[in-house]
């Protein structure tokens, strides 16, 4: 029998705008991104999301996601991920060790949204689709899982088990 692999991807929290001089890459998360990390947090411990690698951006924001949300396993962080398109994230996968089996990859979009709607099978089973296609907001957390190696994952190879966002999970913003 086949082992079920999972594959976790989480955009970053929301980042902060408030100083425009800062580059892109090093801009923090902003006030309602580190709420929506607190709910994530709360939502992976809850339900015993325990990857057993994580793949992080180097990016402020994303490296401030990883902190925040804290999920287990080791922690891995790859510059490339930072522009990385959704090709160069599948091709990042297949080179991950035939043991591990499960994977979280904190990036950025629009690579994330792509990935999932490019790996997950229009079965119609599972997690809205739907919803992947129309918005990956900060802070979303996908869950893909499947039967091949990480080799072989390839388009309509995983199910989208489990699409989630801050919002849905309870995170709001103060108004204003």
């Amino acid at each position: 029998m086949a082992q079920t692999r999972h594959l976790f991807i989480l955009r970053h929290a929301k980042s902060s705008w408030d100083n425009p001089g800062l580059e892109d890459h090093e801009r923090p998360l902003a006030p309602r991104g580190q709420r929506a990390c607190a709910v994530m947090a709360e939502h992976l411990r809850a339900n015993a999301i325990k990857p057993e690698l994580v793949l992080c951006s180097s990016a402020r924001r994303t490296r401030e996601t990883l902190e925040a949300v804290a999920p287990t396993g080791e922690h891995i962080i790859e510059p490339q991920l930072y522009s990385a398109s959704a090709e160069a994230l599948l091709e990042r996968l297949h080179r991950l060790p035939g043991d591990v089996s499960s994977v979280m990859v904190i990036g950025h979009n629009p690579a994330l949204q792509m990935l999932v709607l490019r790996l997950a099978r229009r079965d119609g089973d599972g997690a809205d689709r739907s919803a992947v296609e129309r918005k990956f907001p900060t802070g979303a957390l996908a869950t893909l899982t499947f039967e091949c190696g990480w080799t072989e994952l390839a388009a309509g190879s995983a199910h989208l088990a489990e699409f989630l966002t801050p919002k849905g999970l309870g995170a709001t913003s103060p108004a204003g």
